[in-house]
């Protein structure tokens, strides 16, 4: 028998009993506040200040004192509009890491001297190399900035073209397509519009089942990307390289082919990269020309490299309308394949391409991994080769941006 007086709960169900009446005060009903102001005491609070009485303030007192005076509300300021460019919670992006200069020797004896203690500072060398090396990596920062946030309403296309053979098209073509599509994510075809097969395949991973000569053929079947991928060899630098399997034979490309693949791939892909052939005149060349936006030259250090670029763009701009004025926002790409050069070849071949109209020229270095003629990696390039040709691609992004933007909606979408 239980010695719980009947109508009294038991003491193990007394906590159940207090928690039953706890009641958050924001949801409180009158009812339900009398009950328990009967059960507990009210909490202490600190008591606010009496105001002052009516006669001793001088303030006649209302009418009806249930109903407190009506307060003086004055108009809150308008809120100022909130700066969101280069906000780093607003889309500005995170500020790169700074790295601060060094506050002591770090090399030579001078190093020596400040690892023992010593409290010796860098000499003017260390930090002219320290600040050359923190230019570098800003610069480097800029580039791939505009790399991956470039932007354009359509998609768009670059030609490499140079009439002379062995000028470095080719390389020039994966590694620019390459660094793009590493720095964007993919979205990038390298596409071979030589009249007959290049080396493309050669230079790029892989060895595709189907490439450009098939692509034509079933150009209006293809109905999806996951269609359009079995004609391509996929690169570690995300980009998607479309050209002539090896040991296969195809039809030479006519300027309707060129057009028709390049409207399909533009479906698919943002970035189109063409690696040209060495016949100007062809109509596959023609038609690569009717839908590029950029133009890009290889050349090398070279009588003949030079004179077949420049023989090219005085072609262009002979013909007027688009193809004068792809020549005038010509883009040159210098490269370096390790053979003598003659004194003097350097500064000949820069002046004669500024006097053929080429604003910007890019240097790329002599690489082992690009002179030995095998297949291209990206990532197997030295990182002064891939910082050149970096920055050679954001000058491309840059001009690709003020075509698309300059351009009539008329001629907006070429292919």
């Amino acid at each position: 028998m239980s010695d719980t007086p009947q109508g009294q709960a038991p003491n193990s169900f007394g906590a159940a009993a207090r928690a039953s009446d706890y009641i958050e005060e924001d949801t409180v009903r009158p009812e339900t506040l009398g009950r328990r102001a009967a059960a507990e005491p009210p909490a202490e609070r600190p008591i606010p200040p009496m105001p002052a009485s009516p006669a001793s303030s001088g303030v006649s007192s209302p009418a009806s004192p249930s109903e407190p005076p009506a307060a003086s509300v004055e108009a809150a300021p308008a809120a100022e509009p909130v700066e969101l460019t280069g906000s780093v919670l607003f889309g500005g992006g995170y500020p790169a890491p700074v790295e601060t200069a060094p506050q002591k020797a770090t090399t030579g004896f001078r190093g020596v001297l400040a690892s023992m203690g010593i409290p010796v500072k860098p000499s003017a060398a260390e930090t002219a190399e320290y600040a050359a090396r923190a230019e570098a990596e800003a610069r480097r920062e800029r580039n791939r900035t505009t790399i991956r946030q470039a932007t354009w309403t359509r998609a768009v296309s670059i030609l490499v073209a140079n009439p002379k053979g062995g000028t470095g098209k080719t390389p020039s073509s994966v590694l620019l397509g390459g660094t793009i599509a590493s720095i964007r994510g993919g979205s990038t075809a390298i596409v071979e519009v030589a009249d007959d097969p290049g080396t493309l395949n050669q230079r790029s991973e892989g060895d595709p089942r189907l490439g450009i000569g098939e692509l034509v053929r079933d150009v209006d079947t293809i109905t999806s990307a996951g269609q359009l991928l079995g004609y391509t060899a996929p690169q570690t630098s995300y980009a998607s390289v479309i050209c002539s399997p090896l040991h296969q034979q195809r039809e030479r490309l006519t300027g309707e082919a060129v057009v028709a693949v390049s409207k399909l791939i533009d479906e698919y892909y943002g970035i189109r990269v063409m690696d040209s052939g060495n016949q100007p005149t062809s109509s596959a060349f023609r038609g690569a020309v009717s839908v590029a936006d950029v133009l890009v030259i290889p050349v090398l250090n070279a009588g003949d490299s030079v004179l077949e670029a420049v023989h090219l763009l005085s072609e262009l701009r002979s013909e007027g309308g688009y193809p004068a004025e792809l020549a005038a926002r010509a883009i040159a790409v210098r490269l370096t394949d390790g053979r003598p050069e003659i004194e003097g070849a350097r500064e000949e071949v820069e002046a004669r391409l500024r006097a053929a109209g080429v604003q910007s020229l890019h240097e790329i270095p002599y690489d082992e991994h690009i002179a030995v003629r095998g297949q291209l990696s990206l990532g197997r390039l030295a990182p002064a080769t891939q910082d050149a040709f970096a920055a050679a691609a954001a000058d491309i992004v840059r001009t690709l941006q003020e075509v698309v933007d300059s351009a009539s909606p008329i001629h907006n979408r070429k292919a």
